[in-house]
């Protein structure tokens, strides 16, 4: 627009000074310019792409082949085409990145009439994550680089990597809740395997209730009692508010919490127990939902931003995975686990607070916490007083930093462990079996 308006301005200066050269010259220009804009817009119309990827859920250490076609579907060729498949900012900046990446995901081509282009490369899962791959931001102008066009040429692809689970045999969530089953005497459900005596026959007893013997004997209608009883498991509570994680720890810290999240879950699945999920994490796959990302895109920076995440979260709804058992179960809580992503909505307490009504008080509640204050300690104490089984495992390094933040859970009566690293997962694990 500029240079339009100063070759107008310049074309009537001339004309007015009868500076013939000079017009003559501006002419020329004017005329490069509207040619090369019309040829810049209809260029980047007549691009058009799609992305190939062999899988879209990964383990971590797997490799996913993304190919990428370019194709000039115009009638003139196309001097120079700047394709970028972008990644999201959060996927490459740790060392190692969480998306290693082989291969050439930006080129520049030159694509003739009804030519064609692969970008091809490979990504490398080191870290779960739920990561956006795209879009794809095609770039090209005239040759003189008077005018640039920007088009966003495919929707974006979303990759799931599972978090890591290493194996835990012989785990048992807690000494106090051994594997099998448990009475509650709070449950109205009863085990018809197991009698825990007899009574008076009552009316609207069922035959099959009646103990025969019990009634041959005193010659009364006599019923069985049964024991209450159910399946005992764990409830996860992982917490993962961002002010909770230090800076300098990460990822690794909260990266380690969600290993060991999964690999007690995997446990629990694999003894036929029920388990559960609740954070106070954000689940990105609800972030895309919610912020959504912009189809319709200027520029390269823009782009660039669709596909990155917000600093800060206004959503304070938990992620909450019932409380059951199964194989789908075990599966909808690693996928979570895979998607969760730090946040500053709710603290613990408050996550606690929002979803108490949803944790059974038929298992145990581990929770997984990188920091305790009072109001956490307080809060689980709390939980323990009303009935609930709760363990703690302290995701920190330090010897004095765990037995700092022990302190105040052991004062509540709560177990209390120690996640130094990922080998201690297992020697964790074995603690509870042998204590």
């Amino acid at each position: 627009m500029n240079w339009l308006v100063g070759a107008a301005l310049i074309l009537v200066l001339s004309l007015i000074f009868d500076l013939g050269l000079l017009a003559y010259a501006m002419y020329a220009l004017l005329g490069v310019l509207f040619v090369s804009r019309y040829l810049a817009s209809q260029w980047v119309e007549s691009l058009t792409a799609d992305r190939e990827c062999n899988r879209l859920t990964a383990d971590v250490g797997d490799s996913v082949a993304v190919v990428v076609n370019i194709q000039n579907n115009g009638k003139l060729p196309i001097p120079w085409c700047l394709v970028e498949d972008l990644l999201p900012r959060r996927a490459l900046i740790h060392e190692p990145p969480n998306l290693a990446v082989e291969g050439r995901r930006l080129q520049l081509s030159m694509l003739k009439a009804g030519g064609k282009q692969s970008l091809l490369y490979q990504l490398t899962c080191n870290r779960r994550g739920y990561y956006q791959l795209g879009p794809l931001v095609l770039e090209t102008g005239d040759l003189f680089g008077l005018h640039r066009r920007y088009r966003v040429a495919t929707k974006p692809h979303f990759l799931l990597v599972l978090p890591q689970v290493i194996p835990l045999a012989g785990y048992d969530v807690s000494s106090k809740r051994p594997i099998g089953e448990v009475k509650m005497t709070y449950r109205l459900f009863e085990d018809p395997t197991r009698i825990a005596g007899v009574r008076r026959y009552e009316q609207g007893d069922p035959l099959s209730r009646v103990n025969w013997r019990a009634t041959a004997r005193t010659g009364v209608l006599h019923s069985k009692v049964y024991e209450p009883s159910t399946v005992a498991g764990a409830t996860i509570l992982l917490e993962y508010h961002k002010a909770s994680h230090s800076r300098q720890h990460e990822p690794m810290r909260s990266e380690l919490a969600v290993t060991a999240a999964a690999s007690i879950a995997n446990a629990v699945y694999e003894m036929g127990q029920q388990i559960g999920l609740v954070t106070n994490g954000r689940d990105a796959a609800d972030r895309i939902r919610q912020e959504g990302w912009d189809y319709d895109i200027r520029t390269r920076d823009a782009a660039r931003s669709a596909g990155s995440m917000r600093d800060a979260s206004d959503r304070l709804q938990p992620v909450v995975v019932g409380t059951r058992r199964g194989a789908d179960q075990l599966m909808q809580i690693l996928e979570t686990l895979a998607r969760v992503e730090l946040t500053d909505g709710l603290t613990l307490p408050q996550l606690v607070g929002e979803t108490r009504d949803q944790l059974p008080r038929d298992a145990t509640i581990i929770a997984i916490l990188p920091q305790v204050t009072t109001e956490t300690a307080i809060t689980l104490g709390s939980l323990r007083r009303q009935g609930y089984a709760v363990t703690a495992i302290l995701n920190l390094y330090d010897e004095y930093d765990f037995a700092q933040a022990a302190g105040p859970l052991i004062a509540e009566g709560i177990d209390v462990q120690h996640l130094k690293d990922e080998m201690s997962i297992v020697s964790v694990c074995r603690k509870f079996i042998l204590s």
